[in-house]
């Protein structure tokens, strides 16, 4: 392997065609290719929806940089009405969850009892986006297309529930009561910030 160039597409370094990978410089490598997968094919429009977005928001640039990521989403996408049994009929179960267990039936009643800016936050939490699509939640899509939510048994009762958003996926302890699965999905939702790459 090279730190080569494709074509049109810029190179991950300058010469890097003549540059092989080795155990010294493999790191820097990994970090470029993940960098050039990120950002390739989306460099120029990301920059003009940028630029397109302060335009038009330039008078109230203060206000937008008072909002996180998660918030600014919330913002901008609004706050559509989640269906909550179209959300249930789509959700699938693994590691001995099914719609019928217990704890499955909790999380649907927390789910119910939040409102609904918890819950765009809880779906925002599990698939990255507090967007539903326009035609429901059959059609959520994953990192690598069509996924459905899905909540899997995992963890210690003490755990928090952690999300795999790549894959629309929930683990979800096997908490020992409705109170105790309330607090830690409260917590998860309302205490996490954006992800990072390490």
């Amino acid at each position: 392997w090279h730190f080569f160039s494709l074509g049109p597409i810029p190179t991950l370094q300058p010469g890097g065609a003549n540059i092989p990978v080795s155990e010294k410089n493999k790191k820097e490598y990994i970090e470029r290719m993940v960098k050039w997968r990120i950002e390739r094919g989306v460099v120029h429009q990301t920059e003009s929806l940028v630029r397109g977005f302060y335009e038009v928001w330039l008078s109230v640039t203060e206000l937008v940089s008072v909002f996180d990521a998660r918030e600014l989403e919330l913002v901008i996408a609004g706050t559509a009405e989640i269906d909550l049994t179209d959300w249930r009929n789509n959700t699938e179960y693994r590691g001995g969850y099914h719609d019928n267990h217990i704890v499955i039936r909790w999380f649907w009643a927390a789910v119910e009892r939040f409102n609904n800016e918890q819950r765009l936050r809880l779906l925002q939490f599990v698939t990255g986006t507090s967007s539903i699509p326009y035609e429901g939640f059959a059609s959520l899509r994953g990192s690598n297309g069509p996924r459905r939510f899905c909540v899997e048994k995992w963890g210690k009762v003490t755990s928090l529930p952690r999300a795999h958003t790549c894959f629309n996926r929930l683990d979800l302890p096997p908490y020992p009561s409705f109170s105790v699965l309330y607090e830690k999905l409260l917590t998860a939702v309302e205490e996490t910030s954006t992800f990072g790459l390490e």
